[in-house]
């Protein structure tokens, strides 16, 4: 089993940061990607960054230019910068991460429990 754990969630003013953080740890042979997404109230889980082995990241359009999504693979962690923050960004947010497994050779997909990012004056 793999467990993600997201941290660094909080209430922030507009126009302020943030920095999440996300630990994978558990039968971990290799990771794959690694991505962050959002749910808000009423609303579906959408997609917010990824990050591939080889470091290649995409964004949803919604934060690019805002967001930063970067990885350390040495210590299987996955991290978001948020600058400049709207009130829209509000969300819990999730991170996800697809590799391989130590245990069995097999393959892995595990989401984190969410960390809750509030925007508000």
């Amino acid at each position: 089993q793999v467990q993600l754990v997201e941290s660094g969630g909080g209430l922030v003013q507009p126009g302020g940061s943030l920095r999440l953080s996300c630990a994978a740890s558990g039968s971990i042979a290799s990771i794959n990607a690694m991505g962050w997404y959002r749910q808000a109230p009423g609303k579906q889980r959408e997609f917010v960054a990824v990050i591939t082995s080889g470091d290649n990241t995409d964004y949803a359009d919604s934060v690019k230019g805002r967001f930063t999504i970067s990885r350390d693979n040495a210590k299987n962690a996955l991290y978001l910068q948020m600058n400049s923050l709207k009130p829209e960004d509000t969300a819990v947010y999730y991170c996800n991460a697809a590799g391989y497994s130590d245990y069995d050779g097999g393959p892995f997909g595990s989401w984190g429990q969410g960390t809750q990012v509030t925007v508000s004056s």
